[in-house]
């Protein structure tokens, strides 16, 4: 059996700008249900950090994900994102998925 790629990750909003990063990964998702090789991009929130948000992306290879961050609209939406993230965001924890629903 093929494993799959998942990346999980944080990144947390500079103060009173949480919504407009969510709403920005909310795009990133709609755009990679185009993508080959995308099966998820959730993205969530943690009730007791107001200003973070997580996204977890399950793909077919760690290829397809790099592949996907060539394309135009996703880096000009990462482009839109960075002045409103508070740092570096953090390094997504890479795993890979031996199994499951929907995977």
């Amino acid at each position: 059996m093929a494993t799959k790629y998942l990346l999980h990750g944080k990144i947390t909003a500079k103060p009173g700008h949480v919504d407009t990063l969510r709403d920005i990964l909310l795009q990133a998702a709609q755009l990679l249900s185009q993508v080959k090789g995308c099966h998820i991009y959730a993205v969530s929130k943690d009730p007791a950090d107001e200003n973070s948000v997580y996204v977890t992306e399950v793909w077919d290879s760690k290829e397809d994900h790099d592949h996907s961050l060539q394309d135009e609209n996703v880096r000009a939406l990462i482009m839109k994102a960075m002045p409103i993230i508070d740092g570096m965001p953090q390094r997504g924890q890479e795993l890979e998925v031996m199994g499951g629903l929907g995977v």
